[in-house]
């Protein structure tokens, strides 16, 4: 996690967080935990709380903006790994939690 994530944390409390069920520990290589996830569909699953207005994910821990940590940061998903700081979608979750861009 970059030293800009560990202050911000707006992507957390953005966007809905789902992917493929099969990332959760209910599959047998799955790593992020089940009983932190609901389904949104027959073959994905969200992180709970981001399924809602306004989202916050579950596992998102600490002040957006000041200081926070994922408490799963290990066994997050995909879509986790996979999303940047600086780019146009992190931007925008900042701006939608008044942090200027990166």
């Amino acid at each position: 996690m970059s030293e800009s994530c560990q202050h911000c944390g707006a992507c957390c409390a953005t966007f809905r967080v789902s992917f493929y069920w099969a990332e959760t520990d209910a599959h047998p290589e799955g790593t992020v935990p089940h009983g932190l996830t609901t389904a949104v569909s027959p073959h994905h699953a969200a992180m709970r709380g981001t399924e809602r207005m306004p989202p916050r994910c579950v596992a998102l821990e600490g002040e957006v903006g000041c200081s926070v940590a994922c408490s799963i940061y290990a066994q997050r998903s995909s879509t986790c790994r996979e999303f940047d700081a600086g780019t146009s979608r992190c931007n925008d979750a900042r701006a939608r939690h008044g942090l200027p861009p990166l």
